[in-house]
């Protein structure tokens, strides 16, 4: 068992550089299986999820050779195998294995994916796709088998019922070596999708209209091996900000991609935050005299579900009252009770979190129930008075690469406690 132990109160100061984007990274790292050489990844973050997903692979057969921040994949050696249980139970983004296993050798068995407990979050779209270029779908006990019956997955045109990522992305993985074309409308238009189709096709792979609804996939017969470098993670460059703003007096982030960001920021301008934005990094000032606004999340390049959490500390230090509504996620208000047990002025009906500021929080024992909630958790020890004990840290380890480290060369006291 871990727990993060904070003593709050002291303000942040320097600089901190942005990791990879771990939302990325989860898919580009399946998405090795489909070459037929070496991928090289470059600015790939130190997280649990990314060990996981290294350790599955190296279970399948690859070879990895992981130097700093570049991750090298061999996949040559990767054989088709039943993955029903293990770290693919762990992870979320586990299913990007059907759509690359499928790409590949036409046939996956895989464990249904966990992750994060934030509703609802079925995977129908991603086997609509795969049924729609030819793949049969059965269960077996809690994983799920996926086949062609030996035939190649053919082109079609698919339409999302709803704006989904990670059916997008494994749709694209899917149909890279499909034969003849695939039509994605409706797809998700976040900078992670970019990112995956501009690696597939620096592998050769023919992808059209990443970023906008519409997708247009040529498949090919063959992959071969690129280098790759991840974008920025823009959730972690959010929460950073949120952070600074919280109780920085004067944060330089680098590394950050502000058209990114752009709705996220438009709400920290409305509240008052006085920052820099540069090429690649946002300076965030000390700040005085926030004021309460309402958020509403949207699907890309609306205001991000991933940065409601951690912008929430941030918004019990304003003068007002306010409201959040997450229209993507209904379950993502768990942080709510855990903020009120550090004396914030917050509640939460179904999807919609009420607050009042500005609060002066107080050190308490608190559990993050998911990784962003963790996150949001984080911030608020930091501004509490006394000590903050978080545990269920597992969560926060998934998506924010060396934590600990970076909080304190900002100036927190902070540690990683082993019980």
């Amino acid at each position: 068992m871990k727990k993060i132990v904070i003593n709050g109160g002291r303000p942040l100061k320097g600089e901190v550089t942005i990791s990879g984007a771990k939302n990325s990274v989860v898919a580009l790292i399946p998405a090795a299986i489909l070459s037929d050489e070496i991928v090289t990844l470059d600015c790939v973050p130190d997280i649990s999820d990314v060990v996981s997903l290294i350790d599955i692979m190296e279970a399948m057969g690859a070879t990895i050779e992981r130097q700093d921040d570049t991750l090298k994949i061999d996949p040559r050696g990767i054989k088709n195998m039943p993955m029903p249980y293990g770290k693919i139970n762990s992870l979320r983004a586990s299913y990007y294995f059907y759509g690359s296993l499928l790409g590949r050798y036409g046939e996956a068995t895989v464990g249904l994916p966990g992750g994060c407990d934030l509703g609802p979050r079925p995977i129908d779209l991603h086997l609509k796709a795969f049924e729609a270029m030819g793949a049969t779908v059965s269960y077996e006990g809690n994983s799920m088998n996926l086949s062609t019956g030996g035939k190649r997955l053919h082109g079609a045109s698919i339409y999302m019922d709803t704006v989904s990522v990670g059916a997008t992305i494994n749709t694209m993985l899917a149909a890279v070596k499909a034969k003849g074309r695939t039509v994605i409308e409706n797809a998700a238009r976040e900078p992670e999708i970019i990112d995956v189709a501009t690696l597939l096709n620096n592998m050769g792979a023919h992808i059209r209209g990443a970023g906008t609804d519409i997708i247009i996939i040529e498949g090919v017969d063959a992959l071969h091996g690129t280098r790759h470098q991840v974008i920025p993670d823009r959730i972690e460059a959010g929460t950073y900000i949120s952070m600074a703003a919280a109780i920085g007096e004067g944060v330089q982030i680098n590394n950050v991609l502000y058209e990114h960001l752009e709705g996220f920021i438009a709400k920290l301008e409305e509240m008052g935050v006085r920052m820099t934005v540069s090429e690649d990094s946002v300076y965030v000032e000390k700040q005085h005299d926030l004021k309460a606004i309402n958020i509403k999340t949207a699907p890309y390049p609306g205001f991000a579900t991933d940065l409601q959490q951690p912008i929430t500390p941030l918004l019990l230090m304003s003068k007002g009252r306010g409201l959040i509504i997450d229209m993507i996620y209904e379950k993502r208000v768990n942080h709510v009770a855990e903020l009120a047990k550090m004396a914030g002025k917050i509640s939460t009906s179904a999807n919609h979190v009420a607050y009042e500021g500005p609060n002066q929080l107080q050190g308490a024992v608190v559990k993050a129930t998911d990784l962003r909630a963790g996150a949001a958790l984080v911030i608020a020890g930091l501004l509490a008075h006394g000590k903050t004990e978080i545990t269920n840290v597992e969560f926060i380890l998934r998506g924010y690469s060396n934590i600990i480290e970076k909080l304190t060369n900002l100036g927190a006291d902070i540690q990683l406690v082993e019980e």
